[in-house]
């Protein structure tokens, strides 16, 4: 009988740790951190237009996310279709639930990408956005250039900051899902 009474305050323990645990996370800070400052353009440098459809964008996007995570599992795969939609997965008590988020793109003056969050699926809770982007910002490793804000809801994409060969430079110029047109431009420095 004391094995038993011994168990399960050990088990009730544990699950009151567990639950303490998850507490601090959704309660923890969903302070965003500050945008970085708008780049100006040297209006010297040269600028590449290029199209690309939702596909190629989904393509490129990934290929620069498994560079970013150097081997490691993708913390975050993306899907582009009538809007952008991340794939991610969290655990919670051990069980692994699929976190699927919806955003609508935005592009900014500087040519940077606001995805701004529309709908958010994760297993069958009933969690709000900023709550799931606050967990996905404290628990998954994503790119320094992805930047998570949990308090406006959205994700920040800095293009700017995408390590590209020969300081070139990656702005968006349009970004219409719609009509399946997202125009870039590729910014290459005068010497």
């Amino acid at each position: 009988m004391n094995r038993w009474k011994i168990s399960f305050f050990v088990l009730a323990g544990l699950v009151a740790a567990a639950f303490a645990s998850v507490i601090v996370l959704i309660g923890s800070s969903a302070e965003s951190v500050p945008l970085p400052e708008m780049k100006v353009s040297n209006p010297a440098d040269h600028i590449l237009t290029v199209r690309a459809t939702k596909e190629d964008f989904e393509g490129i996007a990934n290929t620069f996310i498994r560079k970013a995570v150097k081997g490691e599992p993708l913390p975050v795969t993306m899907k582009v279709e009538d809007d952008v939609v991340l794939f991610s997965e969290m655990t919670v008590f051990s069980y692994t639930l699929p976190v699927i988020m919806h955003f609508d793109p935005i592009v900014k003056e500087d040519g940077n990408l606001i995805l701004k969050q529309s709908s958010m699926e994760i297993g069958q809770l009933n969690i709000p956005p900023s709550t799931v982007l606050k967990v996905l910002r404290d628990s998954v490793k994503l790119p320094p250039w992805m930047i998570v804000r949990p308090k406006e809801e959205e994700l920040f994409i800095d293009l700017s900051a995408i390590p590209l060969s020969g300081d070139l430079q990656v702005k968006a110029k349009t970004f219409n899902l719609a009509d399946d047109e997202i125009i870039l431009e590729i910014i290459i420095p005068k010497e």
